[in-house]
């Protein structure tokens, strides 16, 4: 069963400037995404912040939350060896998914300066 959808934007350039404070990356991005940020260069880093960030954003929509429902960095979205993107829960945000059963699937995308995140939430039948 799904138990939400959300879908945001994010401008790349805008997180291009925002991840240049050390503040801004450690409230909003997990350790293993700063690592993950710290992997990539240039335009490539812009990128996956901003598609990060939409992915953030998305999750919360679907759970009908919006922003404050989870601290952003309890939200990790990571790549799978293949590449996939991928949440990986802590804090309060794991606790409510094991409690309410819940997987999150995602898409990300970027084009022309903008980065797209899609969020599904499935409820497990198991």
């Amino acid at each position: 069963m799904i138990l939400g959808i959300g879908t945001d934007l994010c401008a790349v350039e805008r997180m291009g400037k925002s991840i240049q404070s050390p503040a801004f990356l450690r409230r909003v991005f997990s350790a293993g995404e700063q690592a993950l940020l710290e992997s990539r260069s240039g335009k490539a880093r812009a990128e996956t912040a901003a598609a990060n960030w939409a992915a953030k954003e998305a999750f919360l929509k679907a759970c009908g939350t919006g922003i404050g429902g989870f601290a952003l960095s309890e939200l990790s979205v990571l790549r799978q060896d293949s590449g996939a993107p991928c949440f990986v829960l802590e804090g309060k945000a794991a606790l409510w998914a094991k409690e309410n059963r819940v997987l999150p699937h995602l898409s990300l995308t970027h084009d022309s300066g903008l980065a797209m995140a899609f969020v599904v939430l499935e409820v497990r039948d198991d």
